[in-house]
């Protein structure tokens, strides 16, 4: 029952174009193990990212369209997309069906928590009527550049950790600790992100429109690495700044 209905969900996704048929296979395995590890409340947890998430990507499309002029992917995520953003929350789902502890809920509320921040920080932080500022410049820069922060992306971050450390205050009987916990390492996930994304993560020139990008072709032509590491990309920083968010809150906790 379990599969057949994160399966049902997946497909839904897919054909409404909200997941490509990788982010549809890779969706249905973290559901799946998600749900083994946490039961139904997990799976609500981890449907509350997906559905606000993708709302939240959907949300004044039109207007992030210029987006696609820079940016690598789409708001169509695939698997590497899913398994940055849940595959933290999944591998804990596994590790909580064979050995119950408190602190692997916590830290699955934390990995999701901060997959929520980074995703609410980005598509709200988009709209913002200012230009965010780089934190490695120091300078204004265009919305939606890896590592820029604004203060509606930064509110928005601080809503998207708290509506998740709400939901699991509700769905799980958390303590006040346990939330404050989920609440600020959640955020402090989309803040490391952040800084991933302004000194590590690979940034690129357009060789023909001389253009900021954060793709590897543009204008039909391979670009120039400006910053960063080529091996890393926006997939790479969403996992590592997830993972450092889960690690620090794990410290914390116990």
């Amino acid at each position: 029952m379990l599969v057949g209905f994160v399966a049902l969900v997946s497909i839904l996704a897919w054909r409404f174009s909200l997941l490509s048929l990788s982010g549809a296979g890779a969706a249905l395995v973290c559901g799946v193990l998600v749900g083994l590890g946490f039961g139904y409340r997990g799976l609500s947890l981890l449907g509350l990212f997906f559905i606000t998430s993708s709302l939240l990507s959907n949300y004044k499309k039109k207007r992030k369209g210029y987006l696609t002029e820079f940016h690598e992917k789409g708001s169509k995520r695939d698997w590497l997309q899913v398994a940055a953003n849940g595959g933290i929350a999944a591998a804990l789902g596994m590790a909580y069906f064979w050995w119950e502890s408190p602190w692997m809920l916590v830290a699955f509320c934390i990995s999701l928590a901060s997959s929520n921040s980074d995703t609410w920080a980005s598509e709200l932080g988009t709209l913002s009527k200012h230009h965010p500022f780089s934190v490695r410049s120091f300078k204004r820069v265009e919305p939606g550049t890896s590592g820029a922060v604004s203060a509606t992306g930064s509110a928005a971050g601080f809503f998207g950790a708290g509506t998740i450390a709400l939901a699991a205050y509700f769905l799980f009987g958390l303590n006040s600790r346990e939330v404050l916990l989920i609440l600020g390492f959640g955020f402090l996930g989309m803040m490391v992100d952040t800084i991933l994304g302004a000194f590590i993560q690979a940034g690129y020139r357009c060789r023909v429109c001389g253009r900021e990008v954060e793709k590897r072709h543009h204008c039909g032509e391979a670009c120039h690495l400006t910053k960063g590491k080529g091996w890393l990309q926006n997939d790479g920083v969403n996992f590592i700044s997830c993972l450092l968010a889960v690690i620090l809150g794990i410290i914390s906790y116990v």
